[in-house]
């Protein structure tokens, strides 16, 4: 048995899943999350130097040091924002050769030392907003050759020749982030003698007086965003030469005042030949004439006028907008429109309406035929009518959400054949009668959650053959979803994601249906069921999910499950993500994950699982996730182990633990293998015995508990090698010595046995002798013994008995005589038997 062991696989060998924990961070991916929960004060030192990307967010990291981010050959994102940062050693990032990106938003820095970011040759993004620097050093950011875009906004930068010190270091800059500072003069020539490849440039937020454009520093520049100054400060406005913004095509001036319509009017003849985009949010101005003038600009297109106080928008507001395809009026506190206010924008293509206070649809988006996007979300509307969308036949965008909308008819949407996605999430609706039996044979996603349906007629989707998305969580779809009900969905036979989680949908009984709903879902690859909010536990039928033949993404979760028929997956061979949390399923059969071997993300989280035995049989070899926390079952076995060889990830927090020899194995794994996550291990208590409650798992000393194979086998092969050592030796030097004791004993053993019962001497004497005295013996001795003396001799050739073995000869020869003759000679001592033959004689 011994031997047997020595030569099997140690524990946990090939053919296993194998484990690690971090203390502070998890790994998804090749990203290691270092979770927020624990408010880290300091950088973890057990990050794994394989991740290419490490988020420390959400802490409270007080500084960085060299040293914190030695050894992280494959870094390129690194996430630092919301800590509590206040100083950045020099160094810290030296050795991160390969970042691209990082982020230090959120934090308390003030200043910015000489060589900070140095090593960050590599680095294209760096996040720095939301801080409170205000001084930066003249070589603070001299690394950072190839940035492309740079955030530097809700800082104190006071002036644009501090910018300059930053981006001097920066040849290869296309995006500079700076609003929200305390800028007041914005000036190019403090910036730098030389053109630069800025395209995005935001200086918005800050306190501007003076923007002023002398030399040619932004030839590439194309979005501009000045707007939204903290304070009604007027701004002047000196770019002399309007080459040098030429190629500015989108521009934000919200909230700036000029003093007067004709300066502001200077500002947008700047950009009178490149201008696209103008957004001219919360405005002081005469709006219709900003419009106007605007509208003047022959480029442009998209105007956004979000935040002004519109209340009424007349027939007159846009009317030489007629090259405008694109208009945003959000929060502009409408509640009405006149019918002909988009008549003269007849290209427009996108109408933003959203969170303003309209009752109804206004009529005058009739008269734009070729509008593809309308956004009336966030209003009043209580009810459609079957012209409110009329003549939008090209509309393929429709979002009216969070609006007071409590029916459909079946007209409402009877014009917008081309209509590819329509959001009613959020109303009111109880009823959706047959507004979806016809007309939208394009529709793609449909929204329906957040209502109060609570019944679905059959059919209700007849008209909808394209549809591949339906959302219906959280209204109140009752349990009349077989027969009846749950036959709409037949029609939707292109559909691939089906969400009716929140509802009261519940089953009594495993019985099969005769109808199962989705029969014809052929296509369907997710479906939510979680959450049906009805009183007391739950079943489903047995082929409730007949037809998902493709589906690979299914949610159960926390719908009071008792437990699930061991057909029920057997409809569907290429599930590959089963989400069965906060059910009470207690106990499951291998045999249910039999249709499914395919499954590689599995989650059985609080479900009172008393035991993981049911993996072992399972044959879920390809699982790679794990979630199983919050349950009862108190030891991980080896077997479960070795069940799930692809296993990259395993969460098991919050379970009820046993700490005693019996978890020696899981500990052992956990600590020493370096495949599988073991999501916060470090955190698991113990709940039994109770002399151990409460204390940490892998504090558990189970040293005691290892069978230490290795010295078993060097104490087992040492005894064996001794024994055989003695065996040799004692073969050599006394061999001799053994067969005479060997005989001696089996002649005190006979003679004890028939002592009692001997009978007289059958011989007179036993003649002893060597084969080559035998000539002497014949001639000389047996004449005179016999013959002369009248003895009966006892010879080996003439009396001992065939086939009989020659010790039992001798010794009875021996027992069987008076007396015994030795015939003493040279040859006679040299001969083993002979030699015997005295010793038994003795």
């Amino acid at each position: 048995v011994l031997t047997s062991l020595c030569l099997h696989e140690p524990l946990f060998g090939p053919g296993a899943a194998f484990g690690f924990t971090l203390r502070s961070c998890r790994i998804s991916g090749n990203k290691a999350i270092c979770s927020p929960s624990k408010k880290l004060k300091e950088v973890p030192t057990d990050i794994p130097p394989t991740v290419e990307s490490i988020d420390l967010s959400n802490n409270k990291i007080l500084k960085l040091q060299e040293g914190n981010f030695i050894d992280f050959p494959y870094l390129t994102n690194l996430d630092l924002k919301q800590n509590k940062i206040t100083k950045i050693g020099k160094g810290t990032f030296s050795r991160l050769f390969s970042l691209k990106t990082l982020n230090l938003n959120n934090n308390t820095l003030e200043n910015l030392d000489d060589g900070v970011f140095d090593g960050l040759s590599n680095l294209t993004e760096l996040r720095i907003s939301t801080n409170r620097i205000e001084t930066v050093a003249p070589d603070a950011f001299r690394s950072l050759t190839n940035l492309e875009i740079f955030v530097f906004s809700f800082n104190q930068l006071r002036t644009s020749k501090q910018i300059g010190l930053i981006i001097k270091h920066m040849p290869h800059l296309t995006q500079l982030h700076l609003h929200h500072n305390h800028i007041q003069t914005f000036n190019s020539s403090d910036l730098t003698n030389k053109p630069t490849g800025i395209t995005l440039l935001d200086i918005s937020g800050n306190p501007i007086k003076l923007f002023q454009i002398t030399t040619n520093v932004f030839p590439n520049l194309t979005n501009l965003n000045v707007g939204n100054p903290p304070m009604t400060v007027a701004m002047i406005w000196d770019v002399p030469d309007k080459a040098m913004l030429a190629k500015v095509d989108t521009l934000d001036v919200s909230r700036v005042t000029m003093g007067g319509s004709a300066k502001m009017w200077d500002l947008l003849s700047t950009f009178n030949t490149s201008l696209v985009t103008l957004t001219i949010n919360s405005m002081h101005y005469n709006l219709r004439t900003l419009i106007n003038k605007s509208c003047s600009i022959p480029t442009v297109s998209t105007l956004k006028l979000g935040q002004n106080n519109l209340f009424y928008i007349s027939s007159s507001l846009f009317e030489i907008c007629t090259n405008v395809t694109e208009i945003v009026l959000s929060k502009c506190g409408i509640k009405r429109i006149a019918d002909e206010s988009f008549r003269p924008v007849l290209r427009l293509r996108t109408l933003r309406l959203d969170r303003n206070k309209l009752q109804t649809v206004p009529s005058a988006i009739s008269n734009l035929r070729s509008l593809n996007k309308l956004d009336l979300s966030n209003n009043s509307i209580e009810s459609l009518g079957c012209n409110d969308f009329a003549n939008l036949t090209l509309l393929q965008y429709l979002s009216l959400p969070w609006n007071k909308i409590t029916t459909l008819s079946a007209c409402v949407f009877q014009h917008l054949p081309k209509l590819r996605v329509l959001q009613l999430q959020g109303n009111s609706l109880s009823n959706i009668s047959n507004a979806f039996t016809t007309h939208l044979p394009n529709l793609n996603l449909l929204r329906l959650n957040q209502n109060s349906l609570t019944t679905l007629e059959n059919g209700t989707f007849r008209g909808l053959p394209s549809l591949q998305h339906l959302f219906l969580y959280q209204n109140r779809i009752n349990n009349n979803i077989d027969r009846k009900i749950f036959q709409t969905f037949q029609d939707l036979v292109n559909l691939q994601n089906l969400t009716l989680a929140n509802n009261h949908i519940n089953y009594r009984r495993f019985t099969p249906m005769k109808h199962p709903p989705f029969m014809n879902l052929s296509k369907l690859n997710y479906l939510n069921l979680q959450s049906q909010h009805r009183r007391g536990k739950s079943k489903l039928p047995s082929n409730f999910l007949q037809g998902l033949t493709n589906l690979s993404t299914l949610i159960l979760r926390n719908m009071q499950l008792t437990g699930i028929p061991e057909e029920f997956f057997i409809h569907m061979p290429n599930l590959d993500s089963l989400d069965l949390n906060s059910n009470d399923l207690m106990d499951i059969s291998p045999n249910l994950f039999s249709p499914i071997p395919n499954i590689t993300k599995l989650r059985i989280s609080d479900i009172n699982l008393r035991s993981l035995d049911f993996l072992t049989e399972a044959n879920l070899t390809k699982l790679k996730f794990l979630q199983a926390r919050k349950n009862a079952f108190p030891v991980i076995s080896e077997e479960i182990i070795r069940s799930m060889p692809s296993l990259r990830y395993i969460d098991l927090e919050f379970s009820s633990f046993i700490c005693d020899c019996d978890s020696a194995d899981f500990i052992k794994w956990i600590k020493k293998s370096n495949q599988t996550q073991v999501f916060n291990a470090y955190n698991f208590k113990c709940y039994y015995p109770s002399n151990q409650k409460n204390k940490m798992l892998l504090d558990l000393n189970v040293q005691s508990c290892m069978i230490d194979i290795g010295f078993i086998c060097f104490t087992f092969t040492t005894c064996v090698n001794l024994l055989f050592l003695v065996a040799s030796l004692t073969y050599h030097f006394m061999r001799f010595q053994l067969a005479y004791a060997y005989y001696i004993f089996l002649a005190w053993l006979y003679d004890r046995k028939n002592k009692s019962s001997q009978a007289p001497s059958q011989y007179d004497a036993f003649v002893s002798y060597n084969v080559h005295d035998e000539a002497w013996v014949y001639r000389e001795l047996v004449p005179r013994l016999e013959k002369q003396q009248g003895w009966k001799l006892c010879l080996h050739h003439r009396d001992f008995e065939p086939g009989r073995p020659i010790v039992d000869n001798i010794t009875d020869a021996i027992y069987g005589s008076r007396k015994t003759l030795c015939v003493i000679s040279r040859r006679y001592l040299q001969s083993e038997w002979c030699s015997r033959e005295m010793q038994v004689a003795r």
